[in-house]
């Protein structure tokens, strides 16, 4: 007996010792990938925003922008920003995001065969840190996406520094320009869901979204002569055909969101006031396109004010007008906006109009028009830009608000945008809500989430102590 447990023993050791010298390999999955090509990683970052951001803006950043009302009593649309129902924290997608186009960029630098992806990754990286310091501010960013290197608890960074300083959104989208240009590999750029691998399409839309960006920051910068240069230069976004847009699908899994959300979800989203009162004062038959006319009425559109309280509204849903079928039945003709070449004309019709650049600010202007018009598949009436309230200056109108009130209306699939540009310039003037919980203010920045109080306290702790204990009504920096 002792000598078949002596054999068994050194059987157990010899067992034993095999599976601690192979542990690593016999643990390691063989088919589980330990990489991934860069024109994956680069379709993924491209959809993963695009889906995610077209989502959050019609559930959360057309509340803020008043394009939508919810009729559920959201407290979002209260104004209780840190109490988001169906969106209003992109936070987690954005970093998710830079995180894997971080990853994109390494490989473009460390690889020469990955090489044509360095500018569309900058560009990238600059495009996504916008969205992400214009909602919240001050956020991560130099010390940001290193926890491999084990720094999980990253300072803020101030806005002006990640605008305007080293490896900052306009450094990163000049570095783009002059990356693209000087690439003469054979390599084409794979996975590039917005303009099918055409670098000078790239090219157009890092100057457009360095010149949206300088006149983002124009209240506190002067950036008149960088904007002259980029204008003077005309490469950037001038036409339809160059947009930075993805077409979604009129099926899953790529087509947009709320077009198979439940329908008592969709529901949920109806016309808000703002917006009614704007299209109506306009004669603007996107109206149509946006919204649906109230079940109750065929010939009527109707609008809700935001911010309804359950306890002393009673709401017939009948009596007001639901989205669209452009972003339900029809919704395979819709389109994820990243930048459009409306969006630039307005942009630069606003900064002709302010003198930041010689041209000819109401011909920009009704390009910007017309173009949006037809973004949105809708017909310009004759009259539309010759009589008030959009012919341009007419009857003492102010230019500044026609420009950006159009611009808002055009970007409804954009998410936050209105919001923001509204934050940015006043317009178009937005109402005080229904029942707000935040003292009848606008707010003008989205809080930081819970998450960074739990899992990075004293850097949150400090920034939220220049935000007013991380008030949403403490305006961000080219706010102030």
């Amino acid at each position: 007996m002792k000598k078949y447990i002596a054999h068994f023993s050194i059987i157990l050791l010899v067992m034993l010792g095999s599976c601690t010298n192979d542990f690593e390999k016999i643990n390691v999955n063989p088919v589980a990938p330990v990489d991934v090509q860069p024109e994956l990683l680069f379709r993924k970052v491209l959809f993963d925003y695009a889906d995610q951001m077209s989502y959050e803006g019609f559930v959360a950043g057309n509340l803020l922008g008043q394009l939508f009302t919810a009729i559920d009593f959201n407290l979002f649309d209260r104004h209780s920003l840190t109490e988001a129902q169906y969106g209003g924290n992109p936070w987690a997608f954005l970093y998710e995001n830079l995180r894997d186009n971080e990853i994109l960029l390494a490989k473009s630098r460390s690889n020469p065969a990955y090489a044509v992806y360095e500018g569309p990754a900058l560009i990238y990286k600059a495009y996504l840190t916008g969205v992400l310091t214009d909602l919240y501010g001050d956020v991560p960013y130099s010390q940001s996406l290193k926890g491999k290197e084990g720094n999980v608890a990253p300072v803020y960074d101030a806005q002006r520094d990640i605008y305007l300083g080293k490896d900052g959104i306009i450094e990163n989208l000049t570095k783009a320009v002059s990356v693209i240009s000087a690439y003469k590999g054979a390599q084409a750029l794979q996975g590039d869901i917005i303009f099918g691998g055409n670098l000078s399409s790239w090219r157009k839309l890092a100057n457009s979204l360095k010149f949206k960006y300088l006149m983002r920051v124009s209240a506190q910068e002067n950036v008149a002569a960088e904007l002259v240069k980029i204008y003077a230069g005309g490469d950037f976004i001038k036409l339809p055909s160059e947009n930075a847009v993805y077409q979604f699908t009129a099926s899953q899994p790529n087509n947009f969101r709320m077009a198979t959300a439940r329908v008592g979800d969709f529901n949920l989203f109806i016309m808000s006031e703002t917006v009614e009162e704007i299209l109506t004062k306009l004669n603007d038959p996107r109206r149509q396109v946006f919204f649906r006319p109230t079940a109750n009425n065929a010939n009527v559109y109707k609008g809700l004010l935001n911010g309804p309280d359950a306890s002393k509204l009673s709401i017939s849903v009948g009596n007001y007008s639901f989205a669209g079928r452009i972003f339900r039945e029809d919704a395979g003709k819709l389109k994820a906006n990243f930048l459009t070449s409306f969006e630039v004309n307005f942009l630069l019709a606003e900064a002709a109009e302010k003198g930041l650049i010689t041209a000819n600010a109401k011909q920009l202007y009704e390009t910007g028009v017309t173009q949006a018009f037809e973004y949105w598949g809708a017909t310009l009436p004759d009259t539309y830009l010759k009589t008030a309230p959009a012919a341009y200056k007419l009857n003492g109108a102010n230019p500044v608000e026609q420009i950006i009130t159009q611009k808002w209306l055009a970007n409804i699939i954009n998410g936050y945008e209105g919001w923001v540009e509204y934050r940015r310039t006043g317009f178009p003037k937005l109402k005080n809500i229904s029942a707000s919980l935040n003292q009848n203010l606008i707010p003008v920045r989205l809080p930081y989430p819970t998450t960074e109080d739990a899992l990075n306290n004293a850097n949150f702790i400090a920034a939220a102590s220049k935000t007013n204990n991380n008030s949403v009504n403490s305006p961000v920096w080219w706010d102030k």
